[in-house]
């Protein structure tokens, strides 16, 4: 077991055979004393005239799984990593490098450069750096290519999934899978090296990769659909560099674009969106010594869509969960949805039908709110309607066990005012989930100020188990997420009312990086939604203050989106292709006619400005409020729940990246032209932008990531 004066990296000779061993838990990643380490290691074992072979392996459950990435926002310290991996290519003693667990980036790079590689049969390996925004930088692109080919070495570095080693072996990226003991199979290995019965492959020694024009054609058009991403392209360029280039001034090549892939404002908003998941994790205010309360037994009331989508992310996770409804139809209808879900995952491969069942045999479907008496977990998915919700939780409340914690799905509605419906406010939070809850990975936690720390440590915790990125934020309406698209929804009604039409709108925020804009979004979840939300909602307009009514005539012409084959867009049966139709162009036209409303042309950039600037804007003043705690909340919300591009970083981090004083500029532009009613610049903003500063530190926003 490691203490802490125990050095990363070690070194001890097995007869001729040399150790080096890494050690630096919890994932051996990268950092400046491993690197340190391993150069001094290598180094002093090609000197040594005792050592023919060395062994590089690690202590724990994975192999190097990548860098270190609490050296992110740090300068770079040398040595680097492609220092190093030379050390190892170079080394006048073959080495062998033992992998299990995740080989992973600069992990990889490493058995990359040794001279012979073997893993474990469960082991995996890859390149994932483009999913940071980066290329590999230690010899990644050059080496692989090498040993697989061009299309192979493509595939694996643009999309930066893992491989296992099976496949690896294959291919030729490794070169034993090992099912016994991994250390007694490495010093075997390397003295079959010694012996010359196995022939070391230097990667630097192979033949350049032929180049394969039809697979870097590929590679390219696989790129253009990555809405923007840059990083593909410079992986596809270093690869092209090992076809065309001798390895010395390929692996030169290689480092050029790395270097520039790591500066580029998409890097450091991947890695802010990387950190972001980890850093939501830790809660402001919630003492390290507070107790999760144990969840063994979950119960879900409420058989929908949402219902079943909750229950089967605990039945994934191995959770027994009752299914309440109080009609045995619906319930039927529900669980029936469920079972159809998990079928379909059986039939694409994704699952096997043993699996399945044991699944669906952990959702427990009942009439009876008496059943859900001994659950630790009471969810609440019914309709978003106080007064249902009321008569729900008044019911929970009368057989739930004491301890038990008690949650709404709510979206909008007061957490606060669902916890006076019971005895129990304390035991009371929110668990705004996104549908389909079973495949959306945010879960909106919400607290109200008498929850007690204890649930909210527990929500935070389930949020991990069930594999979704939770989010605690305070209550109020909206939360976080909706809060803000509310703000852009008025917007985009309004361009409407002014001169653009959906598919423009659309068109503008899914080249900015949505996967969709928001009238698709609409027809997609069912116009009829959003329709029923306004109209209950309609006693919080303001007379004299500015409303869109277009959803209300779309709908009332029974136009509900996808469902009913129109919407905002018409579609054609069997098809999910938005297509613009004219009788919607026609009906807005005049729509602005009788507002007397004047339509111009609208640029893309006040579409931009206007959609996000308000959101932006929203997010400062929950910040001022404390509905979020950080803006790092914020971000994580709109990247894993509303489908904002992660190589954005998020709203307030591309708000950083803009200029928080370009964003305030162009709010008071917005203030002259259109009021202060919406665009009353926010009190925190204006406060950044006179002191010229940003949601966050400036070091933030340009992190640096050590290779």
């Amino acid at each position: 077991m490691k203490n802490e004066t125990t050095p990363p990296v070690t070194l001890r000779a097995d007869g001729d055979i040399a150790l080096i061993t890494i050690e630096s838990p919890p994932v051996n990643a990268l950092s400046h004393a491993v690197r340190s380490g391993l150069l001094a290691a290598l180094r002093s074992v090609d000197s040594d005239p005792a050592i023919r072979a060395i062994v590089l392996r690690c202590e724990g459950k994975t192999f190097v799984a990548g860098a270190d990435v609490t050296e992110f926002a740090k300068p770079p310290q040398a040595p680097h990593l492609p220092e190093v991996t030379q050390e190892i290519e170079s080394s006048t003693k073959p080495v062998v490098v033992a992998l299990h667990g995740t080989a992973l980036g600069g992990g990889f790079e490493l058995a990359l450069a040794s001279h012979y590689r073997i893993a474990t049969r469960g082991a995996k390996v890859g390149l994932p750096e483009v999913k940071l925004g980066l290329i590999p930088g230690a010899g990644g692109t050059q080496r692989l290519p090498r040993l697989i080919g061009v299309a192979e070495a493509l595939n694996w570095i643009t999309t930066g999934d893992a491989v296992p080693a099976t496949r690896a072996l294959e291919l030729g990226a490794i070169d034993e899978v090992h099912d016994g003991n991994l250390l007694a199979a490495a010093l075997v290995a390397a003295r079959r090296l010694v012996a010359g019965d196995t022939k070391p492959r230097r990667t630097g020694e192979l033949a350049a990769p032929s180049a394969d024009d039809a697979a870097f054609a590929a590679s390219e058009d696989a790129a253009k659909k990555k809405r923007g991403l840059v990083a593909p392209r410079y992986a596809i360029d270093a690869v092209r560099a090992a076809t065309m280039l001798p390895f010395a001034e390929g692996l030169q090549r290689e480092r050029a674009l790395f270097l520039e892939a790591r500066s580029s404002p998409q890097a450091a908003a991947l890695r802010h969106a990387f950190l972001g998941e980890r850093e939501v994790a830790k809660v402001p205010g919630i003492a390290a010594d507070v107790a999760a309360r144990k969840v063994k037994q979950v119960a879900v009331i409420g058989a929908g869509t949402m219902g079943g989508g909750i229950a089967m992310c605990f039945a994934n996770a191995g959770i027994p969960v009752r299914v309440v409804e109080a009609d045995a139809q619906a319930l039927e209808r529900g669980i029936g949805v469920v079972r159809k879900n998990y079928a379909t995952t059986v039939v694409r491969g994704g699952l096997s039908q043993a699996e399945m069942d044991r699944r669906v045999a952990l959702i427990q479907p009942t009439l009876a709110y008496a059943d859900v008496a001994d659950a630790d977990l009471i969810i609440e998915a019914v309709f978003e309607d106080l007064d249902v919700k009321r008569k729900v939780f008044e019911q929970i409340d009368r057989v739930a066990r004491a301890g038990a914690i008690l949650a709404t799905n709510t979206s909008y509605l007061s957490v606060s005012d669902v916890a006076e419906f019971t005895q129990r406010p304390q035991d009371v939070v929110g668990m705004h989930f996104f549908s389909p809850a079973n495949v959306m990975r945010l879960l909106e936690n919400v607290r109200t100020k008498k929850t007690a720390p204890d649930v909210l440590a527990t929500v935070m915790q389930v949020g991990k188990t069930i594999g979704k990125v939770a989010v605690l934020v305070g209550d109020g309406d909206g939360f976080v997420g909706n809060r803000m698209l509310a703000q852009r929804t008025r917007e985009a009604f309004f361009l409407l009312e002014e001169g653009a039409l959906p598919q423009q709108v659309d068109k503008v925020l899914t080249d900015f990086g949505f996967a969709m804009g928001p009238f698709a979004v609409g027809d997609l979840a069912g116009l009829d939604i959003g329709w029923r939300n306004r109209k209950a909602r309609a006693h919080l307009r303001k007379p004299g203050v500015r409303d869109c009514n277009l959803l209300d005539k779309v709908c009332e012409l029974g136009r509900f989106g996808q469902k009913t084959g129109a919407g905002w867009y018409r579609y054609e049966k069997g098809s999910r292709a938005p297509i613009p139709d004219p009788v919607i162009e026609q009906m807005i036209v005049e729509h602005s006619r009788q507002s007397g409303i004047e339509r111009r042309a609208i640029g893309d950039e006040e579409i931009v400005e206007r959609c996000l600037y308000s959101m932006i804007n929203e997010g400062a003043k929950i910040l001022r409020e404390g509905i979020a705690a950080r803006p790092v909340d914020i971000d994580i919300v709109w990247l894993h729940g509303y489908g904002f591009p992660a190589w954005r970083g998020g709203p307030m981090f591309y708000a950083d990246q803009v200029g928080v004083s370009n964003v305030y500029d162009a709010i008071m532009r917005f203030q002259d032209r259109f009021g202060p009613h919406f665009w009353a610049p926010a009190p925190l903003l204006a406060q950044l932008a006179s002191a010229k500063a940003g949601f966050y530190p400036s070091t933030a926003t340009a992190p640096s990531i050590v290779c």
